[in-house]
């Protein structure tokens, strides 16, 4: 079933979506003192994939694809982006990090034009220039002390824009229900291929990313299981979010994650935000508001 462009249904969409991760991905912290990055990924995705199944049944939902070539690229992507951010994390610093995946909508505006010969105007260009500013505000991103380690969180930006475009151009028609199991069923994949080498000798144990497989405890378990549940959720609605809106202005919503991070971070941990971080706010929302009202040709 071909979708209908609703720009207005996606952004709606992503912004709860991004509520929903904004919440849930506070408590990471939890699980990295608990177990590992590759268990994680593995248990949390037989989980989703698992429940999809049982639904898919009951409920009559479509697991295959369409076009397996789409989705293959688009979970693959996914996939990578997801290990590269969480993996970097292990090396460098949560500001170098997050402003390298939140890059993610420069690139879909650039491979929009490169590769799909989309229309952008001006003012879409510039407003997601400055809400990138408003980014590196709130994460307070050093940009004078770059290393070569500091371009890993940009790859991660690279493989999520293209994610977000292949939802748009590879995978018109596919059921959300399909491109979820799928993308899940990839880092379930990318999880048990990283516990086969650290089970191998690659790990030691000493971080998240260089930890295998672990006794999981009631702690592990608990949030492992409520990120399985609301990721599945938050995940449905970005993908939808993707299929019914514009993909160059729905990808610069994702921006609201930082809010919403900040807000629950706030309300969980009394963690505050600075002058700074909040004018960075400020821009991010700017720029989603130009980009929603000016049309694509301006």
């Amino acid at each position: 079933m071909a979708t209908t462009t609703n720009t207005a249904q996606g952004a709606a969409l992503m912004v709860c979506c991004m509520a929903i991760i904004g919440l849930v991905d506070n408590y990471v912290g939890v699980i990295a003192g608990e177990g590992g990055l590759w268990q994680f990924h593995f248990m949390r995705s037989v989980m989703v994939c698992g429940t999809l199944l049982v639904l898919s049944v009951l409920m009559g939902w479509r697991i295959l694809p369409r076009n397996w070539r789409g989705v293959a690229v688009r979970s693959i992507c996914g996939a990578i982006s997801m290990g590269v951010y969480f993996g970097a994390l292990a090396f460098l610093p949560i500001a170098q990090v997050g402003a390298g995946l939140f890059t993610a909508p420069l690139f879909v505006l650039l491979f929009s034009v490169l590769f799909f010969g989309q229309r952008i105007g001006i003012w879409r260009i510039v407003a997601a220039v400055v809400g990138f500013v408003g980014v590196m505000m709130v994460l307070k991103l050093d940009v004078t002390a770059v290393q070569l380690i500091a371009v890993l969180p940009m790859l991660a930006g690279i493989t999520w824009a293209l994610t977000a475009l292949s939802t748009r151009y590879l995978c018109d028609g596919e059921d959300t229900v399909t491109l979820l199991f799928w993308f899940f069923f990839a880092l379930g994949v990318l999880g048990a291929i990283g516990l086969g080498l650290m089970a191998a000798g690659l790990g030691d144990g000493g971080s998240f990313v260089t930890t295998g497989w672990v006794e999981p405890s009631f702690i592990f378990w608990k949030w492992t299981i409520v990120q399985a549940v609301f990721s599945m959720v938050a995940v449905a609605m970005l993908t939808r979010a993707y299929q019914v809106g514009d993909t160059s202005y729905i990808a610069v919503f994702e921006y609201s994650f930082l809010i919403f991070a900040s807000f629950w971070a706030w309300i969980l941990f009394a963690q505050t935000v600075d002058v700074w971080g909040m004018v960075g706010i400020a821009l991010i929302i700017a720029s989603g508001a130009v980009i929603a009202l000016r049309s694509a040709d301006a």
